[in-house]
């Protein structure tokens, strides 16, 4: 080995010893929630729940969680249909800073859940833009009513099972993270009001930028 490879390796050595920081990065990251900092562009077309999945999965990956399993909070509607409350595991869950935002499900859908602004973090740890904020972003897809649920009936709640991103029609449930906005209805993180349509300018004209939740399903055996 040359003096210059030697020495190479000993500053490697210095740094892990004296910066645990450095190899702390390359732990598993408690995460177990978090909001999509991106969307994936196309409104409430997010390749349906598989679709969905998978951007919660990629996410995580680059935040430092990837070895856990991700999946959306998002309902579906129809035949066959899913309640986002039974996708996401048992819990607890905690944000990027390792902040617990609930301990069950239960919990989750209850007044005693900790997600708001402060705390409904993206995979990062940044927040999220709400209420107030340019341009505001705190609708945040869901297609599901306060318990859980999916939404009953014939009518639209989930953009054709997030598949569809026509310009004024349809529409999705969308909660408010900042559990503000709505003046005179309800501003839960996980229903609020429905979208005018599922494109993506859809969104952004109500306040969305096509973000959603997402959970860790197996995150107790991950802590």
């Amino acid at each position: 080995m040359t003096k210059e490879k030697v020495l190479a390796v000993v500053a490697f050595v210095a740094i892990l010893f004296f910066c645990p920081g450095a190899s702390s990065q390359a732990q598993e990251s408690a995460m177990s929630f978090f909001i999509t900092s991106v969307g994936l562009g196309k409104g409430g077309d997010l390749g349906g729940l598989e679709g969905a999945d998978r951007h919660c999965q990629s996410l995580a990956e680059a935040g430092g969680a990837g070895s856990k399993t991700w999946h959306a909070y998002l309902s579906t509607q129809g035949t066959g249909g899913v309640n986002a409350k039974q996708r996401i595991g048992s819990g607890p869950w905690s944000n990027a800073k390792g902040l617990q935002i609930a301990s069950n499900v239960a919990d989750l859908h209850s007044d005693n859940n900790k997600i708001d602004k402060e705390s409904a973090l993206d995979e990062k740890g940044n927040t999220v833009k709400g209420r107030g904020d340019t341009p505001n972003q705190h609708d945040i897809l869901t297609g599901t009513q306060q318990d859980g649920t999916a939404v009953a009936g014939s009518e639209d709640a989930t953009c054709s099972n997030w598949t569809s991103s026509a310009d004024g029609q349809g529409g999705a449930i969308v909660g408010h993270h900042d559990l503000i906005g709505n003046t005179n209805g309800p501003n839960f993180w996980n229903s609020s009001h429905k979208t005018p349509g599922c494109a993506q300018v859809n969104l952004q004209r109500v306040g969305g930028a096509g973000l959603f939740y997402c959970f860790a399903v197996n995150s107790t055996a991950a802590r």
